[in-house]
């Protein structure tokens, strides 16, 4: 049976001094029941990484290169976030999707590497504002998946987070009901792709101002395994209430 996940995206948040969170988290929850990853700035990573060597909790990172190596300046492979000590890669945030023009067909590139060197892909969905008022959501959402999904993409190497672009940081949430029919509706579409037993494989994230008051509801939702929490995770103080919400 699949575990849930609660995942911390810190976004370009965090020093030296915040790995007291991390070791927080470690010391508070020494054997969960639900998958725990903490996505840290990339300068973080690898101290990041050997506190958590004994523990449970995981580390990620938050974009890679879609090659190994090479001259890209500034870029990072996704060997190299392996070698840091990272597990798992958020690909296909709609903040890189919107500020650095990245396409779904760059996200799949991306979560092919990621594959290819051993880490979970955690791929990002979303629609806008505009796009959610113009009635169009599924069409992005299954236009997205499509695209950004690689042929190889299994329940044990790949997650997909569903983040309304409009719900990112603004305190808004989408309504119980507007959730529910997004992840029953990419849950369908894997269904479709990759066959019913295996698209019951993959955890399907909720992420959009998700906080300690409105996680429980969230996860009692269809077809929600978890959440791609930002703000709120980078305290333990509040992202262990999030974290209690989904073992519940």
């Amino acid at each position: 049976m699949k575990r849930k996940l609660a995942a911390g995206n810190w976004k370009m948040n965090g020093t030296t001094a915040s790995l007291a969170e991390v070791k927080s988290l470690v010391s508070g929850h020494a054997a969960p029941s639900v998958d725990i990853l903490i996505c840290p700035p990339a300068t973080l990573i690898a101290q990041a990484a050997g506190i958590c060597s004994k523990s449970p909790i995981m580390i990620g990172a938050q974009d890679c290169h879609a090659a190994p190596s090479g001259a890209h300046t500034g870029d990072l492979s996704a060997p190299m976030l392996a070698d840091a000590g990272a597990g798992a890669v958020i690909l296909g945030h709609s903040e890189r999707r919107e500020n650095h023009n990245e396409t779904s067909d760059m996200v799949a590139q991306k979560a092919m590497a990621a594959h290819a060197a051993g880490l979970i892909a955690v791929v990002c969905l979303g629609e806008s504002l505009a796009q959610r008022e113009g009635a169009h959501t599924l069409d992005v959402i299954a236009e997205q998946l499509a695209a950004s999904l690689p042929d190889g993409a299994t329940g044990a190497n790949t997650v997909l987070a569903y983040e309304p672009i409009w719900a990112i940081g603004s305190g808004l949430t989408p309504t119980l009901a507007q959730i529910g029919e997004v992840h029953d509706f990419i849950r369908s579409l894997l269904g479709e792709r990759f066959g019913t037993q295996a698209a019951q494989d993959f955890r399907l994230l909720y992420g959009g101002s998700v906080k300690p008051g409105n996680a429980a509801e969230i996860f009692a939702t269809s077809n929600v395994d978890g959440a791609l929490v930002g703000g709120a995770s980078l305290k333990s103080s509040d992202f262990s209430p999030i974290i209690r919400a989904l073992e519940a």
